[in-house]
């Protein structure tokens, strides 16, 4: 139907999205970790270049596992929605270190669960063929 097809549209390119700010916010923390102002006193306090190349990597398989589900692949619908929790969980550990950006984030990631979690696709129509004779 089109609206499981838009479901999974939708799914497939806000994944992508969110893959690719999981990747820019990865960079950040890499590149120049001087970027970012870490809270005082903060309970979890990580090296800011470990947990870059750690949102590198899921923003980048964010994107990978997006570019499938636009294909249809029914793997990667399951995929999708452990690598949004575990981007969500890495993005709600990230909040001292850059707050609004991991709130939107995270906001995204729920949007990738939703979507997937909804979209219920439906087998082709067979088509009826007419008896010869």
């Amino acid at each position: 139907s089109p609206w499981a097809h838009g479901i999974a549209v939708f799914a497939g390119v806000i994944m992508i999205v969110a893959g690719a700010f999981q990747a820019i916010e990865g960079l950040a923390g890499i590149v120049n970790d001087q970027y970012l102002v870490v809270l005082e006193n903060y309970f979890l306090a990580f090296d800011i270049t470990l947990w870059g190349w750690l949102h590198l990597l899921v923003g980048l398989a964010l994107l990978a596992v997006g570019v499938f589900v636009l294909r249809g692949a029914t793997w990667a619908r399951v995929a999708g929605m452990i690598l949004a929790g575990i981007s969500a969980l890495l993005n709600f550990i990230w909040l001292p270190y850059s707050p609004w950006w991991s709130l939107m984030v995270i906001a995204i990631d729920v949007l990738v669960i939703w979507a997937l979690a909804n979209y219920h696709r439906e087998p082709a129509a067979q088509g009826t063929r007419a008896a010869t004779s």
